[in-house]
């Protein structure tokens, strides 16, 4: 019997990548996003090149009840979910007091609290089972401070940090949670932000590609890692913020998002 694997944020960029390496090595996939239309392109690609099925869910993850929803469509679909992705996030970008609170309330619902009522969600039948996996996209902005970008570096910081203590409360359950911490990516993430011309983090970082990063996750994942920092940037600053002091890094990453 196949495994299913559900992967929020698929419809570009990393989530995407992460479907085709799931659909690769043999799962069924669950893919949620807010565009349809490019889910359902990838369906058809996936679908066509692989040996799978896939289920696609249009979902506004910022919305309230955005986890019930993609719960419950998995339900009525008796599709029992072996390995969760939460990917989905974004951020915004100038001083926290003047940028738009919708957003912000939008931002910490995506990247919190809907990650977090996910994980509650599908986590109990992965214990039952002593079988499944968690994968969570946290970032290098999750170890420091993050002026200019404050929600989003704070949020970043509370995926790591959530991610870290499951893996302890798990251990010897069979499931396991893994931390992706990658650094700039070449996706939709920079113009979505409203950073672009603004913010010399993809100048003065070298951006790499989703495949890559998905990559470093998917292998990590499946060696059952707790926390791995993707590529050089990532290592780098691993390194350097244990080294500075915690107000230093906050002013280098002051000026690089700057």
């Amino acid at each position: 019997m196949k495994l299913t694997a559900l992967i929020t944020g698929a419809s570009s960029g990393l989530g995407a990548e992460f479907a085709r390496m799931y659909a690769e090595e043999g799962f069924n996939l669950v893919l949620v996003a807010r565009r349809k239309d490019r889910l359902k392109a990838l369906k058809k690609e996936i679908e066509g090149n692989y040996d799978c099925k896939v289920w696609v869910f249009e979902q506004d993850l910022s919305k309230k009840n955005a986890a019930k929803n993609v719960y419950e469509f998995t339900e009525s679909n008796k599709i029992k979910i072996a390995s969760l992705v939460n990917n989905a996030g974004f951020s915004d970008f100038g001083n926290f007091w003047e940028n738009d609170e919708k957003r912000q309330r939008e931002l910490m619902q995506v990247n919190v609290v809907t990650l977090v009522e996910l994980t509650r969600l599908y986590l109990p039948e992965m214990i039952k089972t002593a079988n499944g996996s968690i994968l969570n996209i946290a970032s290098v902005a999750s170890l420091c401070a993050g002026p200019k970008m404050a929600l989003y570096f704070a949020s970043k910081a509370f995926v790591r940090s959530f991610s870290e203590s499951l893996t302890e409360e798990l251990e010897g359950s069979g499931v396991t949670v893994t931390a992706i911490c990658p650094g700039p990516i070449k996706t939709e993430f920079e113009e979505v932000s409203g950073m672009q011309g603004q913010s010399k983090m993809f100048t003065l970082l070298r951006a790499t590609t989703p495949n890559k990063n998905a990559k470093t996750g998917f292998k990590a994942l499946n060696k059952g890692k707790a926390l791995v920092y993707c590529g050089g940037i990532g290592k780098f600053m691993n390194i350097g913020t244990r080294l500075l002091p915690r107000r230093t890094c906050a002013k280098i990453a002051k000026y690089i998002n700057s």
